[in-house]
């Protein structure tokens, strides 16, 4: 089989820089799949991409497909031919769609009849035809929200296209792609190399981008390039790049040929808090702050050009021109800021509205005032000045600083109330009320934090659901998934003794809806399905079974901690020896008890004991009965389990050995009695009978 590497390269204008490694990541996996679908062999599949070009090579593609075997079955032979054995108009018809006549078609014979059948040798299509095709197919298919028209053209991408290439080996593959025409041509970089040069072979491209066109269009290459450029700036002014991942791959995204320099801006700013300049310096100029060892702001910072300056002083110059009003508008807003109070703004909040039937800014900061206040005491928090930061929470969102700079609310609050006087314990929940901000975020630190945070969350739980407003599909504007995650992380991973149900209770009360107790509860259901949807995708990201979480979820506890530790000791039980077999029993007592729900006896009556092997099974449940009363009680839900795993053999006996339903219905009615004795043992933890070996 004849085999060479295959290059294709897109060449563009600019692409939109957060959106570019997704779509060459979607041009390589569009590709493939249609490299698979064409029965097209191969070895390997990278990509690349720059900011003016997406491409990839496949190495060691087969030059034509496999040769294939089509059978197209026909008609029954009795549908086929009439009476006189002349071929009908379905048999006819089928053999003119396969370009044969009835009499060349072969028969295909079964146990359930014969068929007309046709069976034609397909020669595998050649690269140079499959190609083109399916590049462009796989460019239709990239997730492009808006694509564009540019020139008198009516064909649509991302960006503006001029050049197309495709080269197998040193063979260049004729073809039109968007509407352009297959060409050797490559573009270098804007400033820098060649302006345009024509590339002999595929495997010539990375380098010749390199030496000629001085484009590195390795993105990884890249990526890890200007992150070591950046590291050894840093070093250099005995500090520590403040390096955001996804500044870096924006920056990566920018360049096409990476030079990290570094610029300074005047001590004064220090004095603004530093998470407002490195929010500017990152998110509006593409900056990487410089920390001191300690971790606090230095006035430096590192950019990324995307050429070799002659004059690398005037790049310098130009970036530090362009920082400083930025800054200095930071500096205004903060001491402009700082003439109002927090609680000043309070009632300002009222002109701001949350949601129109749950209300103002100022009615949501009352609601999350109580919650906190009554969360705070159940996790030795103090409540007063919970109650305090969850009143001023969101008070900042009214200064000149957060309605600039958006992404630091919360951590502006924090640094006015420290200024307003207010205790620090306030000031420190008000900039943790927004924790945790994504999956894998730090959390609160403080308690009253913790309480203001959880406060926040449930409020907009309990209101959104409680206006008929839960997420649907991908669509989630109040981030009410995030919400429900940042719940259960809080309160498992910092270990708080919260019970959901009576919070989302006091929560949905509190809400400016009209609602009758019977809606509440509803509400209140639907609340504790969606924690349970979110610790379902949570734990089984954490390792644990699908089943053992059904198994816990399915006893409805509603408080987080406790339930990750029921989650915990049921994963621990399913490794024991005994487990397949008690889930097992358990299931089939389930089934017993369900099918004779009325017939089961309200007590144990010990006179009604036949058998040996019931008597020693229900002298046992009374032990542990007693014996793990304390256990559960203490949410010690391991050893519990550890302890009825030894009532394996005891269960195997009773079930081998004593029949249920006994014609006498006193006996079935007691026996029915231990088994739910039994079964309400287990149901303590979990309901193991889901449980999945």
């Amino acid at each position: 089989m004849v085999t060479d590497n295959l290059l294709i390269e897109i060449g563009t204008e600019e692409l939109p820089p957060k959106a570019l490694r997704q779509l060459a990541q979607a041009f390589a996996d569009n590709i493939s799949k249609g490299l698979d679908q064409a029965d097209l062999a191969y070895e390997d599949l990278c990509w690349y991409a720059a900011p003016r070009r997406l491409a990839l090579r496949v190495q060691g593609l087969a030059e034509q497909a496999a040769d294939k075997v089509v059978e197209k079955r026909g008609p029954a032979i009795q549908a086929a031919f009439d009476a006189d054995g002349q071929p009908t108009k379905a048999a006819l018809g089928w053999a003119r769609s396969n370009g044969i006549e009835v009499s060349e078609a072969q028969r295909l014979k079964t146990d359930k009849g014969e068929w007309l059948l046709h069976s034609a040798n397909i020669q595998g299509a050649h690269v140079a035809t499959l190609i083109p095709e399916l590049t462009n197919e796989a460019l239709a298919k990239l997730p492009i929200p808006k694509p564009m028209r540019w020139g008198s053209r009516s064909i649509q991408f991302i960006r503006p296209v001029h050049t197309i290439t495709m080269l197998y080996g040193d063979k260049l593959i004729q073809g039109e792609v968007l509407g352009i025409e297959s060409a050797r041509t490559i573009r270098g970089h804007r400033f820098m190399g060649e302006a345009e040069f024509q590339l002999s072979h595929a495997d010539d491209y990375v380098n010749m981008l390199d030496l000629r066109g001085k484009v590195i269009v390795d993105y990884q290459r890249r990526k890890a390039i200007i992150r070591e450029q950046i590291e050894a700036e840093a070093a250099r002014e005995n500090g520590v790049a403040d390096i955001d991942e996804a500044l870096l791959e924006e920056v990566t995204s920018l360049v096409e040929w990476p030079v990290a320099m570094v610029g300074s801006f005047e001590e004064k700013f220090l004095n603004v808090p530093a998470e407002a300049l490195i929010y500017t310096m990152k998110d509006n100029q593409k900056y990487f702050p410089i920390l001191d060892q300690q971790g606090q702001l230095l006035p430096r910072f590192i950019f990324i050009a995307n050429i070799v300056s002659k004059d690398p002083k005037q790049v310098i110059q130009g970036n530090e021109k362009v920082v400083r009003p930025r800054l200095a508008d930071a500096e205004f807003f903060f001491k402009t800021d700082r003439k109002s109070t927090l609680a000043s703004r309070l009632e300002s909040l009222g002109n701001v509205v949350f949601q129109q039937k749950l209300g103002s800014l100022l009615d949501k900061s009352k609601r999350i005032a109580k919650l906190a206040a009554l969360i705070a005491p159940q996790i030795n928090a103090n409540a007063s000045h919970a109650e305090r930061a969850a009143l001023l929470c969101k008070t900042d969102l009214m200064s000149e600083m957060v309605m600039e700079f958006t992404d630091i609310q919360g951590t502006m609050g924090m640094y006015y109330a420290r200024h307003d006087g207010e205790p620090e314990a306030v000031a420190q929940a008000i900039g943790e009320q927004y924790l945790p901000r994504f999956s894998g975020d730090k959390l609160p630190h403080s308690r009253e934090g913790a309480a203001v945070a959880i406060a926040d969350k449930l409020d907009t739980l309990a209101g959104i659901f409680s206006i008929n407003m839960p997420p649907k599909g991908d669509k989630d504007p109040f981030a009410l998934r995030r919400a429900a995650l940042g719940v259960i992380r809080i309160i498992t991973e910092q270990g708080l003794q919260l019970d959901l149900a009576p919070l989302f209770n006091a929560a949905i009360a509190a809400q400016p809806v009209s609602l009758n107790e019977q809606q509440q509860a509803a509400i209140q259901l639907q609340l504790l399905e969606f924690i349970y949807a979110r610790m379902r995708s949570f734990y089984q990201e954490q390792g644990i079974d699908q089943s053992v979480i059904q198994a816990v979820l399915a006893r409805a506890p509603s408080a987080p901690t406790d339930i990750e530790k029921r989650l915990k000791a049921v994963d621990h039980f399913r490794t024991l020896e005994s487990a397949s077999a008690l889930a097992a029993a358990n299931k089939r007592v389930a089934n017993i008890l369900a099918k004779n729900q009325q017939q089961i006896a309200s007590e144990l009556n010990e006179s009604l004991f036949v058998e040996a092997e019931e008597k020693q099974l229900a002298a046992q449940l009374e032990h542990l009965s007693e014996q793990l009363s304390a256990v559960f009680a203490a949410g010690e839900y391991t050893q519990a389990l550890n302890e009825l795993a030894t009532l394996r053999e005891s269960v195997d006996a009773f079930f081998e050995k004593v029949m249920v339903m006994a014609e006498d219905p006193k006996l079935a009615a007691n026996r029915l009695a231990l088994l739910a004795k039994l079964r309400e043992l287990f149901l303590k933890v979990a309901d193991i009978s889901l449980i999945q070996s």
